[in-house]
């Protein structure tokens, strides 16, 4: 979610209602407290969603595909890993150890490795089933799976909420799952049925589509799991109202779920297929999920109390689309400039890519293709990138931050990405370090 990311999708929102759309605002852009991020890693330059998760939730910088470990461990350092001493712990410790609440909603998998920071220990985020460790270590005994620390170990077994994509994780090769899609697990574990059975008789509730989700009495469900697709969730352009959860909707059970702690609780929310449709080079489909972050925290506003509740707005990391062109005010962000190249006489669009997969490409001259208002209509458009690649980089540029509710203020300015928790375990008074109940 770059700035750029946030210029285009308030011009997509506003157009979407029939306004020019430069005016127009995402919901947490009216926040009363805004920062710039610097989202480096310990070893790259530009930051990948393992390093930056462990930054912004456990507040120490890491190695790039790394997660909840210091940057003693190496990439794909299965030994150094799974030693204690190399773990970090997130927010979600620190709250838990606090008396409160917690829980994760993504529209990913909820093994992929945003979410993956708030609970697991890896040196490698693609780590997320026993299979996939088998498939990249040669003794994967020493290194335990994503999904089964979120199932078996602290803090994720003791989280009240789970709501995302991923089954497939969960479950044995053998089995399939209810959209008949089978599992990924060698090691025969069903990890769906071991969490539902291991919380007391009657406080847990399994759900797979939206219908069950919203069914749901919230007050007497104490923790609550729904995994609404064999992989990630669908894009919201592709999705059934009817059966796929909106991230609104998860949003909306989550609070429901956890307001009911007396002690508070902590949730992370991620609208993380703004970033897989990027690396796509699909524009049309990254401002659309942007929006529907935007409608999913505009929810947890009204939802919540902004005299008790603070609520932190910000990107991992950013990525590589640009905004361009000197189209008029008001001018389809999504279509082709007004104007034509100065240089080869054809039409560019307003959005484009410095990297990536998309296209047209060259002719057999080698020369630009015409790019028409036929093609950028497709929702499966790739926007055009300059450097081929097979899938889009992120930018190492900073990204934006927004805050509000008590000790928002705190917020402002230009910092470090691991400062981010510092500063919500201050306001929060969770955590090791200096907090506001201790001043």
């Amino acid at each position: 979610m770059s700035i750029p990311t946030l210029a285009a999708s308030r011009m997509y929102l506003g157009q979407m209602h029939g306004h020019t759309g430069e005016e127009t605002q995402l919901s947490f852009e009216e926040f009363p407290d805004i920062g710039l991020v610097k989202t480096y890693c310990v070893d790259k330059q530009v930051a990948d969603s393992a390093c930056s998760a462990t930054a912004y939730l456990t507040g120490v910088k890491a190695n790039y595909a790394t997660i909840g470990v210091t940057a003693a461990v190496k990439y794909n350092n299965c030994v150094d890993s799974s030693d204690p001493k190399n773990h970090v712990q997130s927010i979600m410790s620190w709250a838990q150890a606090a008396g409160k609440g917690t829980g994760i909603v993504t529209t990913t998998r909820v093994t992929h490795a945003s979410p993956a920071g708030t609970y697991a220990h890896v040196a490698n985020r693609d780590w997320e089933s026993d299979a996939d460790v088998e498939a990249k270590v040669e003794d994967s005994s020493q290194c335990q799976d994503i999904a089964s620390q979120l199932v078996r170990n602290e803090p994720g077994k003791n989280f009240n909420v789970i709501l995302g994509g991923g089954r497939r994780k969960f479950i044995p090769k053998n089995e399939k799952d209810v959209s008949g899609k089978p599992g990924q697990r060698m090691d025969s574990a069903n990890l769906i049925s071991e969490w539902f059975y291991s919380k007391p008789m009657g406080t847990a509730r399994y759900v797979t589509n939206k219908r069950d989700l919203m069914g749901i009495n919230f007050n007497e469900t104490e923790y609550l799991m729904g995994l609404f697709n064999s992989d990630h969730l669908k894009y919201h352009m592709d999705s059934d109202p009817s059966e796929d959860p909106s991230l609104s909707d998860l949003t909306y059970a989550a609070i429901k779920s956890l307001e009911k702690h007396r002690n508070g609780f902590v949730l992370f929310i991620e609208g993380g297929k703004i970033d897989l449709a990027h690396h796509e080079t699909k524009a049309r489909k990254s401002l659309d999920e942007t929006v529907q972050f935007s409608e999913a925290v505009l929810l947890a506003t009204q939802l919540t109390n902004s005299d008790n509740t603070l609520i932190v707005v910000t990107a991992d990391h950013s990525h590589v689309m640009s905004l361009a062109g000197y189209s008029k005010r008001g001018h389809d962000i999504l279509d082709i400039s007004d104007s034509i190249s100065d240089v080869d006489k054809k039409a560019y669009t307003t959005l484009s890519y410095a990297n990536g997969p998309g296209g047209p490409g060259p002719d057999e001259k080698g020369h630009r293709r015409n790019i028409t208002q036929q093609m950028v209509k497709n929702k499966e458009f790739q926007y055009p990138k300059m450097v081929p690649l097979k899938y889009e980089t992120h930018g190492g540029d900073d990204v934006a931050l927004f805050a509000y509710g008590p000790w928002s203020h705190l917020f402002g300015g230009m910092y470090e990405q691991n400062v981010i928790p510092h500063l919500i375990g201050y306001a929060a008074c969770i955590g090791d370090g200096l907090t506001a109940c201790k001043r």
